[in-house]
């Protein structure tokens, strides 16, 4: 027997069971969609644990710097989450790259920012919008793409490679010591009278009338707290 349905009544399709689910949502958004909350959470849990692991572990125990500390943790966020929404939104390229261009253009103004906490600025936004972006293939290549930023750093820090040095404009009144066949003389004279782990002197401007110099020196700093004013020759007269 051919039965055909031209109606739809939905308090019976209810009974059985066969009504989709409905979502309730404002304003066209979905008020819960649990499916995207936990891709959310599980992608910003990743991001943060790799942005605390190589903020603690590798810059904080050579830098004990917790300003940037702070700064590095709050900056990964805010970029995994500009990403994270950006991917949901449909804008022109050249809007999203204007956005990242405004923190190009954020300078700290009261110091010069060294290079190694540049660098870790740099690899912590980097990770920070590759974990946003969330456009690996699968859960294993997200992981494996995070594991391998730790695994580079640990092996360069491993290595020696990012021993903090500090560099120092010194004005040098011993003229003969600047020849480079003296250079020897010339930095065992700077360490005793600077007290500096002085591991390498640079000759800049000479000045024949004065009999003086201008040394750029490279040394081992004690104290793990940069000099704002290393390369300070003189103060300005107000």
């Amino acid at each position: 027997m051919l039965m055909l349905q031209t109606d739809f009544n939905s308090d019976i399709a209810a009974r059985f069971g066969n009504v989709e689910e409905q979502t309730i949502d404002f304003l066209g958004m979905p008020f819960f969609d649990a499916p995207s909350l936990w891709r959310l959470l599980i992608l910003f849990g990743i991001n943060l644990l790799v942005c605390w692991t190589i903020t603690h572990f590798f810059y904080y125990r050579k830098s004990k710097r917790r300003d940037y500390y702070f700064t590095y943790i709050l900056f990964s966020t805010a970029i995994f989450f500009i990403l994270y929404q950006l991917q949901n939104m449909k804008i022109e390229v050249g809007i999203a790259l204007g956005l990242f261009g405004i923190f190009s253009m954020i300078r700290y103004r009261t110091e010069q920012l060294p290079i190694r906490e540049m660098t870790y600025l740099f690899v912590l936004i980097a990770i920070s919008i590759v974990n946003g972006a969330g456009m690996a293939s699968s859960y294993a290549t997200f992981i494996a793409v995070n594991l391998l930023f730790i695994a580079i750093i640990w092996i360069l820090e491993a290595a020696g490679l990012s021993s903090r040095k500090a560099q120092k404009i010194i004005t040098y009144e011993k003229f003969a010591l600047i020849k480079p066949e003296r250079r020897e003389e010339l930095l065992a004279d700077l360490r005793e009278r600077t007290g500096l782990d002085i591991v390498k002197v640079q000759v800049g401007s000479i000045d024949f009338l004065k009999d003086t110099a201008f040394l750029k020196v490279t040394y081992i700093p004690d104290d793990l707290e940069p000099n704002d004013i290393d390369m300070v020759t003189k103060f300005k007269k107000k």
